[in-house]
């Protein structure tokens, strides 16, 4: 049977972050963790999509002229530095009152980003092509990774970037993001990750060489306590990692 556009999307999962979507730019509420590693995310897109376009990531608009869609885009955390940084994005979201709320911040930011309230396969699905697809901690929350993956590929461009970053399957990351973060720092709601849903790289990998994309640099990512944030560190993939892919062209 034909799955429908929208079959990666899990109802229950956009239930859980509607829940949660008026803190989305509460530095301290429950996306703390996500704001903290926000610098380092934003830093790895910047530097990687310029690295492949041969681009000054230092200058003052090194995305200026690229168009990015910033997939599971919440309420715009990264949608609107993509957006400083010069690039036209795109911010997709299945959940309402995310897109509600990156629409209002937007707004009151002064910022122009096409904020839509779909899915990838139905963007995948319009045309529409980018050249650079950001999809960060997302995957570990659709209900089907390859279609997912088979979209993602879908709506870049040939010689586009794909950037991606989720949590291995692994007994650390089940005692730091579940046992820890959830249940006795209580940094993130109970619930909101579930531990076999978590992709090991080589099987992340393997579903982007499935949907016809090369795989490129992956790395970790681990909290740094000296400043608070978070930190690359390539050899360290046991729970956070990051990586980019591109579509051959």
């Amino acid at each position: 049977m034909a799955q429908s556009p929208a079959a990666t999307i899990d109802s229950a999962e956009i239930a859980r972050f509607e829940s949660m979507a008026a803190d989305w730019w509460d530095p301290d509420g429950k996306f703390r963790p996500l704001h903290r590693m926000n610098p380092l995310r934003i830093g790895y897109i910047r530097d990687r999509i310029c690295a492949r376009l041969g681009r000054d990531p230092l200058a003052p608009k090194p995305l200026s002229g690229l168009r990015i869609l910033d997939i599971g885009c919440g309420g715009g955390l990264l949608s609107e530095p993509m957006a400083r940084l010069g690039a036209t994005v795109t911010g997709v979201d299945a959940g309402a009152e995310a897109i509600g709320v990156a629409r209002a911040h937007a707004a009151e930011s002064g910022l122009a980003i096409d904020y839509r309230c779909s899915s990838a396969e139905d963007l995948a699905a319009s045309g529409i092509r980018f050249d650079a697809v950001l999809a960060l901690e997302i995957v570990e929350h659709v209900a089907d990774v390859d279609a997912f993956c088979q979209a993602l590929g879908a709506l870049l461009r040939p010689g586009g970037t794909l950037v991606m970053s989720t949590l291995n399957r692994t007994r650390r990351s089940w005692a730091v993001a579940i046992l820890g973060a959830e249940h006795l720092l209580r940094i993130i709601p109970r619930g909101t990750h579930e531990w076999r849903k978590f992709l090991k790289p080589h099987e992340l990998a393997a579903a982007l060489r499935r949907a016809g994309l090369e795989v490129g640099d992956i790395a970790g990512m681990v909290p740094d306590p000296r400043g608070g944030g978070w930190r690359l560190a390539p050899h360290h993939l046991a729970v956070n990692y990051i990586l980019t892919a591109a579509k051959p062209g």
